[in-house]
């Protein structure tokens, strides 16, 4: 837990913050803070800053924060990925939050099986759990946003060539000509395959309503490596820009 994110409900004051769960547990028995100790905070969906420990307990910790700073810049890509198996669900959605995210679009392919969409892990909860670790581990305070898309061609022809507004839409390859580092801090709408990527029929639709083909090099990667290859090469010119 590198930031401790504040809620609306621990507020008792308009500075000072009460908390009575893993948080407060995390700051007494992991971080081994004491009263008096600084602590680095954020208001979920707002400022970041410090908060000063005034009392700690088994009943909780109080903390006096001074809000002053701006969340992390958002990464300049959204993404639309076909969902992934469960066991690798948490993951990403973990790394999308880590890397400031602000819209993931899951969609269905024909690669994806339908048990997927069942997942548990897909309840607002567990969604919410997996975006919130991700954002402890890099300081951020805005999660990302998920939506669910179960049909395909819906998506595609109906929302797709909107979600993309002027930007970009780039969907990723192997066959493609052009590399996706090429639009490194560019903001794009950028669509991830399942394992084994889209099947043509899917790659035909995309690209007939604007998405263009883009690779990520001439290797074969699993979902996971292959979106850590897309957030890394989307922030790699954005990363060093200043402000």
């Amino acid at each position: 837990m590198n930031i401790v994110l504040l809620k609306p409900e621990d507020w008792i004051d308009e500075q000072r913050v009460l908390l009575k769960d893993q948080r407060a547990t995390h700051i007494r028995k992991v971080l081994r803070a004491s009263a008096g100790d600084t602590l680095r905070v954020g208001r979920l969906g707002g400022a970041c800053g410090q908060g000063l420990i005034e009392s700690l307990d088994a009943h909780g910790v109080v903390l006096s924060t001074v809000l002053t700073e701006a969340p992390p810049r958002r990464h300049p890509f959204d993404l639309v990925l076909a969902l992934p198996r469960p066991k690798m669900l948490r993951r990403i959605l973990r790394q999308c939050a880590e890397f400031g995210i602000s819209h993931l679009h899951l969609i269905n392919s024909a690669r994806v099986e339908k048990s997927y969409w069942q997942s548990p892990l897909l309840q607002a909860r567990k969604v919410e759990d997996a975006l919130l670790a991700g954002m402890e581990r890099a300081r951020d305070t805005i999660a990302p946003q998920v939506h669910l898309h179960p049909r395909f061609r819906p998506f595609i022809e109906d929302e797709l060539p909107g979600l993309a507004g002027e930007r970009p839409c780039l969907i990723t390859d192997m066959a493609a000509q052009q590399p996706l580092g090429a639009f490194a801090g560019t903001p794009a709408l950028v669509m991830v395959g399942p394992e084994g990527g889209f099947v043509p029929f899917e790659l035909e639709l995309a690209q007939a309503n604007g998405a263009r083909p883009v690779h990520l090099g001439e290797r074969t990667l699993s979902v996971d490596t292959a979106l850590s290859a897309t957030l890394a090469q989307g922030s790699a010119v954005f990363a060093l820009r200043p402000g």
